[in-house]
């Protein structure tokens, strides 16, 4: 395997101005400070958060679609933010992205045939008719859409099989890395599992590196091998799936986690869930010191002043908090990894 990172994000930064009020001052919201993190070839890395955290806006800088305000997006080793025109154009084409939404992301008006085979009107690709059919068929085989489907419209389909088409698209193009922003979100519970395997099996045959965005621990257990934990636009904890879901080391991983619900009554009898008191601090106006600490059960007077960064909590896991470890947590976290 290839050891250098397919993307590698570097002190990324994200700030937006807005008004306060009709006749107020501009003032700055950092809808992402800092962020840094790495996905290797193959690899399946996850960014979770609560609504407003971030991690949306994350995705846009890491597809190109806003530029940071400072900091950089490196794929395969090229900065993307030094390319123009063609060759960010053809750079993206090794870039994909599934919507989370499969009603709005097709385009009513288009067949699944012209859906599907767009990319490759626009990137000048398969022009031979017999090996363009032959790729639309893989397709169609892979992501488990019948032939028949060909000629009809989004508004025919439900919303799994919409999303099937919308997975079918993203890899039109044969990407190396897919940006899925709340891919099953928007589906049943028992389609976000098809859709899930799917994506997984999808992985392993074309060899694809995932960047998941979620607010939902148990989705990114399922397909995730690292995860990282966002709040108010950082990046507060980073680990492997197994390592987090067994010990977090950051107060907010852990009352997120203790919100996952275990399907053994005989388990979920002996949790303790951690309600987060307040609400999350206004993005306009963040807390001084930790950005956490209103929330936080381990409170302590430096928690007001000092504004972490992440330290190493164990090899490869880091976690942004002064006051680890938190040794009175494993039993409870422990149960949710059951």
């Amino acid at each position: 395997m290839n050891d250098r990172p397919i993307l590698e994000v570097k002190a990324l930064r994200k700030r937006f101005l807005a008004s306060k009020g009709l006749f107020g001052a501009k003032t700055e919201i950092k809808a992402v400070d800092g962020v840094s993190f790495s996905v290797m070839p193959r690899e399946s890395f996850a960014v979770v958060g609560e609504s407003g955290c971030g991690k949306t806006t994350l995705g846009k800088l890491v597809l190109a679609l806003e530029e940071p305000t400072s900091g950089q997006v490196f794929f395969d080793g090229v900065d993307m933010s030094a390319l123009t025109g063609r060759a960010l154009r053809k750079l993206r084409r090794r870039i994909q992205v599934i919507f989370q939404d499969p009603y709005s992301s097709l385009n009513p008006r288009m067949t699944v045939e012209s859906i599907i085979t767009e990319p490759w009107i626009i990137h000048d690709m398969h022009k031979d008719p017999a090996a363009r059919a032959k790729k639309l068929a893989k397709l169609l085989d892979d992501c488990g859409i019948a032939k028949t489907f060909l000629t009809r419209h989004p508004h025919e389909f439900s919303g799994g099989q919409r999303q099937r088409v919308g997975i079918a698209r993203a890899l039109a193009l044969d990407p190396e890395l897919v940006v899925a922003d709340e891919p099953v979100s928007a589906l049943d519970v028992s389609i976000q599992a098809q859709i899930l395997n799917l994506l997984k099996d999808l992985q392993q045959e074309r060899k694809l590196a995932y960047f998941f965005i979620s607010h939902d621990f148990s989705v990114v257990r399922h397909l995730c091998t690292r995860i990282a934990v966002m709040y108010l636009g950082r990046i507060v904890e980073t680990a492997d799936s197994e390592t987090l879901f067994n010990d977090p080391q950051h107060p907010y991983t852990e009352a997120l986690l203790s919100a996952v619900p275990v399907p053994d009554p005989s388990i979920e009898k002996r949790r303790k869930r951690i309600i987060l008191t307040g609400d999350v601090p206004s993005p306009l106006k963040p807390p001084m010191g930790c950005h956490f600490h209103p929330r936080c059960r381990y409170l302590k007077d430096s928690c007001r002043t000092q504004d972490p960064s992440l330290a190493e909590a164990r090899p490869e896991h880091l976690a942004a908090c002064p006051v680890l470890p938190f040794k009175d947590r494993r039993s409870n976290a422990a149960l949710i990894a059951i």
